[in-house]
């Protein structure tokens, strides 16, 4: 690798890529107009995650739900880390299949499913894990079978 070439850094000095993304995430190149990326970072109250990972669900914007969803994972409580990552994976899972990729759709989606299955019993914040398994699970098959998959958004909350 050329050592020459600079790489996009935040200002902590992270390495980010600031090309501009499509509404599924697909970098741009650097000149091209992109989609308004879900800032990174935001610590929201759960409900709050929760509604507005829906908006961008609504929107077709899974990408940049999983960024939000991805945000509430990294800043939840311990007991609770597991069911956001679930819901950042599915949030990924619906993106592959929006771009058409049935493999890395069925593996996050079933990932996801796995995640946030244990907290069915007692669903955190209204989240409708049932249905939401149920709804990865389906999903996952569908795409793995080459069948048309129910790329709608799913209801995150009963």
């Amino acid at each position: 690798m050329d050592s020459s070439v600079s790489r996009d850094r935040d200002a902590a000095g992270r390495a980010r890529n600031a090309r501009p993304r499509d509404a599924l995430g697909r970098p741009l190149p650097y000149d091209a107009e992109g989609e308004e990326r879900a800032p990174e970072g935001v610590v929201r109250e759960p409900v709050a995650a929760l509604d507005e990972a829906q908006r961008l669900l609504d929107a077709g914007r899974p990408f940049h739900a999983h960024e939000v969803l991805e945000d509430a994972w990294k800043s939840a409580p311990e007991a609770e880390r597991q069911l956001w990552r679930g819901l950042a994976q599915l949030a990924v899972g619906l993106t592959h299949a929006a771009r058409g990729n049935a493999r890395g759709a069925d593996t996050l989606l079933q990932r996801g499913a796995g995640n946030i299955a244990p907290y069915a019993a007692a669903p955190p914040h209204g989240v409708d894990v049932a249905g939401l398994t149920a709804w990865a699970r389906a999903t996952a098959a569908g795409a793995v079978a080459g069948r048309a998959t129910d790329a709608r958004a799913p209801r995150l909350r009963c």
